[in-house]
């Protein structure tokens, strides 16, 4: 007499990622991951949504962010002028607009070059080791001991002009150590993997190893920290240029709008001059952290949220 059994399935969630994990990639399932967490979600569609507005200014406002008439100084909220005008007659609405696009280039953009800088210098010193390792390590040591503030003013006093690639590559020269440190840190455990050891023992040339099998191995912490790291640069932008050592006027940037707000009576009387430049930083940071929460659990594989 045969016996039926009967199969329950298993809804434990780590055993369901396991036996996806056969036909998916580690990619694929870090994007399943990221789509369950509801506030990573709610930050890519709010920076979407950010970026497009920034990139639409032309269609949402006809007026010149730089041009300034000496016969609306700051005049309040109209028909005409959405947020009113600041101390020098320029629309607020029109520098809103237009100086979102120069907050979230300079966040990117240093960004990007802080990265490029420390993986290249992490991965020297943790894949070689020996005297590259101590002398980049003791240089990196170095610019940690300085305050980021501290030395990025002391450059900006020392330059005349302060345009947007100059501003973003001195945050970039002064933000690369802590990227580098966590890249030494991954490249020193994998060095010892077994996979490249035998890629070493087959005769695998030191790019070939770096570029295919211990960068791709250690991309999860480097994304994560490269956005978060976006959030950093544009806060670091908006408090400089709020003390007047940050991108210069007539160029519009959040800092620069926050700027205004040094004044006591129009922080009180002009709540339209500074407060939606300040709720655009907000927002984006908040953004733009759910977004490195949620990379951070996707890329984990010892994380709970799945």
């Amino acid at each position: 007499m045969e016996i039926e059994t009967l199969k329950t399935p298993n809804t434990n969630p780590e055993y369901t990622d396991q036996e996806e994990g056969k036909s998916k990639s580690p990619y694929q399932l870090a994007l399943r991951r990221f789509m369950k967490n509801k506030l990573a979600v709610l930050g890519v569609i709010t920076m979407v949504i950010i970026i497009a507005l920034s990139f639409s200014a032309p269609l949402l406002t006809d007026h010149s962010p730089t041009k300034t008439n000496m016969l609306m100084i700051e005049q309040p909220p109209s028909d005409e002028h959405i947020l009113g005008t600041d101390g020098s007659g320029r629309d607020n609405w029109s520098r809103l607009l237009y100086g979102s696009r120069v907050s979230l280039i300079v966040g990117f953009s240093a960004m990007f070059f802080t990265v490029l800088i420390g993986v290249v210098l992490g991965s020297l010193s943790g894949y070689y080791g020996g005297f590259i390792d101590a002398l980049i390590m003791r240089f990196t040591d170095l610019i940690l001991a300085l305050p980021f503030l501290v030395l990025a003013l002391t450059i900006m006093s020392l330059v005349e002009n302060i345009t947007v690639a100059l501003f973003v590559t001195i945050i970039a020269l002064v933000s690369w150590p802590t990227l580098t440190r966590l890249v030494r840190g991954s490249f020193l455990s994998l060095r010892e993997q077994e996979f490249v050891l035998g890629a070493r023992a087959i005769g695998a040339s030191d790019r070939r190893i770096v570029f295919r099998h211990m960068i791709p191995n250690a991309i999860g912490p480097i994304v994560v920290n490269a956005t978060l790291m976006v959030a950093i640069m544009i806060i670091a932008e908006a408090g400089l240029s709020f003390i007047g050592m940050g991108i210069p006027q007539p160029q519009p940037t959040w800092g620069n709008m926050l700027n205004e707000a040094l004044s006591v009576r129009i922080l009180r009387q002009h709540w339209y001059t500074w407060i939606p430049p300040g709720l655009c930083i907000l927002v984006t940071v908040l953004a733009i952290n759910f977004i490195g929460d949620g990379l951070r659990d996707a890329f984990d594989p010892k994380s709970n949220q799945r």
